[in-house]
């Protein structure tokens, strides 16, 4: 599905060229229909080739930019070791027994740590 921020940049680019339907329908090979309903409402599928062909006549590429893999986990990692240690803090607290800040930290990387060490399923499991 289109997103309305793509379908908003890739409308107004259209209409900033001056650029007509059936102009942009040749120069990416997309037929007008189809392009129509890309540059409509946003909301209808569209495939990724015709999206990618019509940003590609109005001089709007689209580009897959990875991430680095290792940043990502790490950050998983660091996410879902602060949600387990929040919520581990949660019930400490109620008990009285919560820690400060710096353990607090100590904790998160510990859990973190061991997240990036076992099995990558649980660390991307939701």
């Amino acid at each position: 599905m289109i997103t309305m921020t793509i379908n908003r940049s890739l409308r107004s680019q259209r209409e900033a060229l001056g650029m007509t339907f059936a102009d942009l329908s040749r120069r990416s090979g997309v037929p007008e229909p189809t392009v129509k309903r890309i540059l409509g409402n946003g909301h209808q599928q569209a495939s990724l080739h015709n999206v990618a062909a019509v940003a590609d006549a109005l001089g709007m590429p689209l580009h897959l930019q990875a991430q680095d893999p290792q940043a990502m986990r790490q950050a998983e990692a660091r996410r879902k070791a602060e949600a387990i240690t929040r919520m581990a803090q949660a019930t400490s607290g109620l008990e009285g027994q919560a820690v400060n800040d710096a353990v607090f930290e100590q904790l998160v990387q510990r859990a973190a740590v061991q997240l990036l060490n076992g099995s990558r399923r649980r660390l991307w499991f939701r």
